[in-house]
């Protein structure tokens, strides 16, 4: 059924494999079982993230979010079998060279690429939202550019999609609430890892605020909220 199984790597909660599959390239995610958990809880817990993960991906479809393809559920080998993208980078290995790369060059100006994936990480979280899809784990690790041209230059960032993977902590609510939690997890994803580029929150919440009107200030003042409680909890300690 699969031929050329690799793995890739391998995560807290999952491996991950690629192969091809019906010649398709394709990657497996597959959820190993964690000793620690009653089993019934255990296959419970995992049954439900691999639903949801499904469920997202068919979602993101009709909201225009590019996600991988769908292929193949298999719950009894805990596996999702999914379009593998071959010439792609996450959104933080992306940054991450980019500043090497400028650093090394000596320019004193951010690249102007960066405010474009800004843009676009803000616009694609905004349609989420306004399709009551929340992420639960928005982070740039999941978040892909995949390059249309088929080639390793990554200068063009008119040639790169923005794809969201790994939507095994995602939810279906229409709350302020939650979106407000989904903004405020990638705020905090983007200072622990992102120091060199302090101001790409404020450009993705810009372009998030841009793109749609609906119910966008309940959401921000939501945010605000969970911001707030976070900063004092630090304070407290």
């Amino acid at each position: 059924m699969c031929e050329d199984l690799k793995i890739l790597k391998q995560g807290a909660e999952a491996k991950l494999y690629i192969c091809n599959y019906l010649g398709k390239p394709t990657l497996i995610k597959e959820r190993f079982e964690k000793k620690y958990r009653q089993p019934e809880l255990d296959v419970a817990i995992t049954k439900e993230r691999i639903k949801n993960e499904a469920r997202a991906i068919v979602r993101c479809k009709a909201a225009d979010v590019k996600t991988p393809a769908l292929y193949l559920v298999d719950f009894k080998r805990r596996r999702i079998y999914m379009q593998h993208f071959i010439h792609s980078i996450t959104v933080k290995d992306f940054i991450i060279d980019i500043f090497t790369k400028h650093h090394q060059n000596g320019s004193g100006d951010r690249p102007n690429s960066l405010d474009k994936i800004a843009v676009l990480i803000g616009q694609t979280v905004r349609k989420l939202h306004d399709n009551n899809i929340v992420h639960g784990d928005l982070t740039t690790s999941n978040m892909l550019l995949v390059n249309n041209l088929n080639d390793s230059n990554w200068s063009d960032v008119d040639n790169l999609e923005l794809v969201m993977i790994d939507f095994g902590l995602s939810s279906f609510d229409t709350s302020a609430e939650d979106k407000g939690v989904d903004l405020y997890v990638l705020e905090r994803a983007l200072i622990s890892t992102h120091n060199d580029y302090p101001e790409i929150f404020s450009k993705i919440l810009e372009a998030y605020k841009n793109y749609s009107k609906n119910n966008v200030k309940e959401i921000i003042g939501k945010f605000e909220e969970v911001r707030a409680r976070g900063r004092k909890r630090t304070m407290v300690g």
